[in-house]
């Protein structure tokens, strides 16, 4: 039996990846864009899709696109909450409202639309949100400090709602990808106004990064069909080689600096 999804964020990147590779499988999709004209290409797949036009920092209207979607397909079963972009500026460059919209898509659009989702979910008898973090929300790099607090918020919000619910047949996921070919750090980026201060810093940053292998945004559909197929889905999944290996050291070097710590860490117990 065919599933029915909903995907915020689709009008390219993995929203537009994820929404095709599960219609091309035979499930129903329903995928909101700001704009719907960018999701005119998934229409061919008639009665099977669902545009919905959306922003997702609007509450109102992400409970009211949850409603639509069940409405129209009499069921729920996997959300995606993809909706968001990157920010780029040091900590000292961020402004109030940059700082503020950031939250705003990355945070409170996913808890909005999990909000709307949970209820629907809980009555049908399960369901799987899954949350596109990214490795960002496992580690965290210079000038993209708003950005990785999104994300970190994200995770810890997703891992408590997964204790939360699991008894109620709902499962969550958070996709922690890499570096991919999806525009992220393209046009549909911000940057805050440069400070001069740190121009060397960016330069040395943007040569480090020039080499970069990006992901294919099809790739990670296909993994994102395994894991929504298993009977026990991750609370966490890396997706990505550079995620995988980058995360993994990261880890490795937190677990040996508490170590070294020990002594001073069980001291502060008294």
């Amino acid at each position: 039996m065919s599933r029915v999804w909903f995907i915020t964020g689709a009008s390219r990147g993995f929203g537009k990846a994820f929404a095709l590779a599960a219609l091309q499988r035979g499930d129903r999709v329903a995928a909101t864009a700001r704009t719907l004209s960018t999701l005119d290409d998934l229409n061919a797949h008639g009665d099977a899709f669902l545009p919905i036009q959306l922003d997702v920092t609007d509450r109102a209207a992400d409970f009211a696109a949850v409603q639509q979607a069940h409405a129209h397909f009499g069921q729920l079963d996997i959300v995606v909450n993809n909706a968001g972009y990157g920010h780029f500026g040091f900590i000292e460059e961020i402004s109030e409202q940059e700082a503020r919209d950031q939250l705003e898509t990355n945070v409170f659009g996913a808890l909005w639309i999990t909000q709307a989702a949970l209820p629907i979910m809980r009555a049908q008898g399960g369901g799987h949100i899954i949350q596109v973090s990214s490795m960002g929300g496992q580690v965290a790099f210079p000038s993209l400090g708003i950005y990785h607090a999104s994300k970190w918020a994200l995770e810890g919000m997703s891992e408590a709602l997964a204790q939360e619910v699991a008894a109620q047949g709902i499962r969550v996921t958070l996709v922690e990808p890499g570096a991919y070919g999806t525009d992220w750090a393209g046009t549909s980026a911000n940057h805050s106004q440069p400070n001069p201060v740190y121009a060397p810093f960016r330069q040395a940053m943007a040569e480090r990064g020039a080499g970069t292998q990006m992901g294919a945004p099809a790739a990670a559909a296909r993994a994102l069909l395994k894991v929504v197929d298993s009977e026990h889905p991750p609370l966490r999944v890396l997706f990505g080689t550079q995620a995988y290996d980058v995360v993994q050291a990261i880890n490795a070097q937190r677990v040996q600096t508490w170590k070294d710590w020990e002594a001073v860490s069980r001291e502060a117990q008294g």
